[in-house]
């Protein structure tokens, strides 16, 4: 019994002095860890008494820093808002977290992803302005794809990890759905981008993948090796929250939005069409504009 005394005393002996000596080489103060992915920005409105926050929430970086930046030096912000912050996210779930929460006053989203949540009857969002319905195809490097169950069970496909995707990922799958084919007897591997996608396919890992066309694809792909899976797809809407008739800051918002698509390198994103008419100091709405 003395000896097994003994041993239990050395071991919590040995435990308490190992305590001390990890207190004695770490630093007692409070460690902090850089944030190693930044994923919001922050600016100052004039009105700096002023705390609240308009909230903007878009999948581009870019975007988001601009448009940040632009509505913090708009007079019709600087009127109800002391900041602006912009957040960022490449994830369908990062939208799905702003949408289905009310959180972003101003944010860029799918309309299956608002009428999803109700986001338009819940938190009264109203769509500003809208980017013009696409086309989605499959895509191939080396031949014209063939819609045919044959065809797809010997062939390396490319999806898009987001299931809200109707581009890359719901039309594809709905086709081989309704081509009776079994998604465990296909070669899909899935990327986290449509960008992705186009280098899985540019560097050979795979043979064929669902996306939309833009005007670069023609640099790295023929034209001729695309087929349509479907077309009229409604494209994003910029929404804004309207809990309040803010018809000024509606307008405001809309102009931005409409200058911005300006400047946009990509075709797809310069045709953007406002739902509001903001003429003469008042503001209707008047629905998406078409195409003449």
């Amino acid at each position: 019994m003395l000896q097994k005394s003994s041993i239990v005393t050395f071991l919590f002996l040995l435990v308490v002095v190992t305590w001390i000596c990890g207190q004695l080489i770490v630093d007692s103060k409070d460690l902090h860890f850089p944030v190693m992915i930044k994923t919001s920005t922050t600016c100052q409105t004039s009105a700096i008494g002023n705390k609240s926050a308009l909230i903007i929430f878009t999948p581009s970086k870019k975007t988001a820093k601009l448009l940040t930046q632009n509505l913090c030096n708009d007079n019709v912000v600087a009127k109800q808002y002391g900041s602006v912050i912009g957040y960022w996210g490449y994830r369908t779930a990062d939208s799905l977290e702003f949408v289905g929460k009310g959180i972003a006053d101003l944010i860029l989203a799918k309309n299956n992803i608002m009428a999803a949540f109700k986001a338009e009857s819940t938190y009264n969002y109203q769509p500003v302005v809208g980017f013009s319905d696409y086309t989605a195809f499959f895509i191939s490097s080396k031949e014209k794809p063939r819609i045919t169950k044959q065809y797809f069970l010997d062939k390396r496909i490319g999806l898009l990890d987001y299931p809200t995707s109707r581009s890359g990922h719901i039309l594809p799958k709905q086709t081989f759905k309704d081509l009776d084919i079994n998604l465990a007897n296909l070669k899909i591997t899935y990327a986290s981008s449509h960008n992705e996608l186009r280098d899985l396919l540019a560097n050979g890992e795979v043979d064929i993948i669902a996306s939309f066309w833009k005007q670069s694809d023609a640099e790295r792909f023929s034209k001729n090796y695309i087929t349509p899976l479907s077309s009229n797809i409604s494209g994003t809407h910029w929404y804004l929250k309207m809990q309040q008739n803010n018809t000024d800051l509606l307008c405001a918002v809309q102009s931005h939005l409409l200058n911005m698509s300006k400047d946009q390198t990509l075709h797809y994103y310069q045709n953007v069409k406002p739902y509001w008419d903001c003429g003469a100091g008042s503001a209707s709405f008047k629905g998406e504009l078409k195409d003449e």
